[in-house]
């Protein structure tokens, strides 16, 4: 990854609550367990030792248990919380260097934030809610609304402008927050787990509307969540958390077919690996097979190298053909046959 690409970094990043936050630092960054520097130092360690980065337009999810600290360590990135130690590069500016009124630049105008309770401002209409960022930037009534008007379009609530937050379904109040987020065209969004409150059919539909979004206008965004099917649905990438430690990073795949440890094995036990192991990793390749005249590929079905176990199962129905695997130029590179179907779901389950 070129430096050019990244937007966001944390290096070596502690956070430390508690009086006595230096000696516990010490301790800590010596290996001494969480729990005993609770007993021995009365200090909480919140986050310990975490370094990630992000790409530009990436969905980095960051999900864990509650009391895992995915939340706070959000909140270092626009130095909501102060680290007790470590790095945090945004847009390529050191966010720990900044002044008050610089830092309120970077929040104000090119770091969106989007929690779980969106706290929207009762007396306002959807309208002003959204455009309230802008008013704090003193941007003239005529703009405000514009700008108001052609986000609230774009997560789907044009008409409701002159609504207020009471007479919104809770997913539609979420999509007010996501417009206000976008009202400054923020460069970053940090989202704090904004659809784990909503039931489920409204999760998923604002699930699919935030990623057409990001896709559409290349945001890069920081997403935080409990749930590992969202992370999985949501994310570029993602870094699962423990106790205020980042366990493993990578991309869902690499998390549910190569878990680091026995934690995140657990973790993952539950998710179907069917969807992550993909027709090159299973197909025979041509130049192996030895000729069969036997075999006619004429009429075989055809996947990308790319295409899943679930996709090549759908192939493979009511076939006796194996698959053929075509790379872009359609030119066949390999076959998936039946009986290799049936091992790599085996093996996957």
């Amino acid at each position: 990854m070129n430096e050019s690409d990244t937007v966001i970094e944390l290096k070596g990043v502690w956070k430390i609550f508690g009086a006595n936050a230096e000696a516990a630092l010490a301790a800590a960054r010596a290996g001494m367990p969480k729990t005993e520097v609770l007993s021995r130092h009365n200090a909480v360690v919140g986050i310990a030792d975490a370094s990630f980065s992000v790409r530009r337009g990436e969905i980095f999810c960051i999900m864990g248990l509650s009391g895992s600290g995915k939340s706070t360590l959000l909140r270092h990135v626009n130095r909501l919380i102060e680290p007790s130690a470590g790095e945090v590069h945004v847009l390529g500016t050191d966010v720990r260097a900044l002044n008050d009124a610089d830092l309120r630049r970077l929040r104000a105008e090119r770091v969106g934030m989007v929690f779980q309770n969106m706290a929207l401002l009762p007396h306002r209409s959807v309208r002003d809610n959204v455009a309230y960022p802008l008013e704090i930037r003193r941007e003239p009534k005529s703009r405000r609304w514009a700008v108001s008007d052609q986000k609230l379009a774009l997560v789907g609530l044009t008409g409701y402008e002159d609504r207020y937050p009471s007479e919104l379904s809770g997913g539609m109040q979420q999509r007010v927050g996501l417009a206000r987020a976008l009202a400054s065209d923020p460069e970053v969004l940090l989202m704090d787990e904004p659809f784990s409150a909503l039931d489920p059919l409204i999760r998923r539909e604002l699930q699919n509307q935030f990623i057409e979004l990001s896709q559409r206008l290349n945001k890069t965004t920081i997403f935080i969540t409990h749930d590992l099917d969202e992370a999985i649905r949501v994310g570029s990438r993602i870094a699962v958390m423990k106790d205020g430690r980042i366990m493993q990073v990578g991309t869902a795949a690499e998390i549910v077919t190569q878990p680091a440890d026995d934690y995140i094995r657990e973790f993952v036990q539950h998710i179907s690996k069917l969807k992550f192991v993909l027709a090159r990793s299973i197909m025979e390749p041509l130049g192996t097979l030895a000729p069969s005249p036997a075999r006619d590929l004429s009429r075989a079905p055809t996947s990308t190298p790319d295409a899943n176990l679930e996709q090549l199962v759908a192939l493979s129905a009511n076939q006796e053909h194996p698959i053929v695997v075509v790379d872009i130029r359609n030119i066949p590179i390999g076959i998936v046959t039946n009986q290799r179907l049936l091992v790599a779901i085996k093996d996957n389950q």
